[in-house]
């Protein structure tokens, strides 16, 4: 259901679902974000909208942010499809390599992925990111040189590296041809 911009989104079916799903009666969730039980059904009904204080309470005794309650159904069965100008492309200085940002931003805390488009002679040298952090590299076009503290190999079309990325790590084309792989970091806490 597509909203009209000036109708406030109906929240009521989205918190009677997470109300169900962590098995909490009205009465329950009443006592926990301190919205009284009529107040809770009537929004559940959808016969009123509740406050931005009131949603924000909703949020904290379900385990969801407000933007969870307000966008509801919508954010779980949503196709996005993005490309041109709006997906960053992160460009080395020297000009030797791309990385096309892939990963959406609100998982930048936990995972990034990127496509690395690196020429011959190119090199991406990181320093360490926070410890138990891992990268895997799927090389897509060409073969690329990983160094991850002491241990290095090379890695062909078709391969996976995964190596940490808690030490000082390095991607480097030394073949004659341009190289292209798929980079995903699973960041460590």
């Amino acid at each position: 259901m597509t909203q009209n911009a000036l109708t406030p989104p109906s929240v009521g079916k989205t918190i009677n679902r997470l109300r169900k799903e962590k098995q909490l009666t009205l009465d329950q969730l009443a006592s926990l974000c301190g919205v009284s039980k009529s107040m809770l059904s009537q929004i559940e009904r959808n016969e009123t909208n509740p406050t931005l204080a009131i949603v924000w309470r909703l949020a904290e005794a379900l385990g969801q942010t407000i933007d969870d309650l307000i966008r509801g159904e919508e954010a779980e069965h949503s196709l996005i499809i993005e490309g041109g100008s709006s997906i960053p492309v992160l460009h080395d200085p020297d000009g030797h390599y791309t990385l096309t940002v892939l990963g959406p931003a609100e998982l930048v805390n936990n995972t990034e992925w990127y496509q690395l488009n690196i020429e011959p002679g190119g090199r991406v040298n990181s320093q360490p990111h926070a410890p138990r952090t891992m990268e895997h590299l799927t090389v897509l076009d060409g073969e690329l040189y990983v160094l991850s503290g002491d241990e290095s190999g090379i890695v062909k079309k078709g391969e996976t590296a995964r190596y940490a990325a808690d030490r000082p790590h390095s991607i480097e084309n030394r073949s004659g041809e341009n190289a292209r792989a798929l980079l995903v970091v699973i960041l460590g806490t």
